[in-house]
């Protein structure tokens, strides 16, 4: 198959950080029968098309040379996971200090599975939020990180 996924998002952080972004996952997968080599960034502000399109254009020779795949043709795709992505970085978490938040878990706590809330601490372990309609935050709850399927920012449709 060729370098490994983290060998190539090694090599992209190496280029991507001093431009202002975060890689925050690189994936191969085959889409309409080609292989693609997907790698989703981050920065401190929303990320545009033109971003993508920098981050395109300054990794695609590199990753030429690389030859991630061992010659074997791939599609190379660079996005965001856009305001519904999970959160998978120290960054994601400092950036959601106060605001509300979305956590489905793999283990319920006191009976639920699925949380919003807002975002009122974190370590490395655990998190602590104020449930929505919480009358005060002595209604905090505290989850496990590793008992958490997903973390995100809770999407309204008001």
């Amino acid at each position: 198959m060729g370098k490994t996924i983290e060998e190539v998002r090694t090599f992209i952080e190496k280029i991507v950080f001093p431009m202002g972004y975060e890689v925050l996952a690189t994936e191969y997968s085959k889409k309409y029968g080609e292989l693609n080599l997907t790698v989703f960034i981050d920065g401190e502000n929303a990320i545009t098309l033109e971003d993508c399109e920098r981050v395109h254009n300054a990794i695609d020779a590199p990753l030429d040379g690389l030859d991630p795949t061992d010659g074997a043709p791939y599609v190379l795709n660079v996005s965001s996971y856009g305001i519904d992505k999970p959160f998978k970085t120290e960054r994601d978490f400092k950036r959601a200090a106060g605001k509300e938040l979305e956590i489905s878990l793999f283990n319920a706590v006191g009976g639920k599975k699925k949380f919003v809330g807002t975002l009122a601490a974190y370590d490395e372990k655990t998190l602590t939020i104020i449930p929505t309609g919480a009358a005060s935050e002595a209604e905090a709850v505290s989850i496990e990180r590793k008992n958490a399927a997903r973390i995100g920012y809770h999407i309204r449709f008001d």
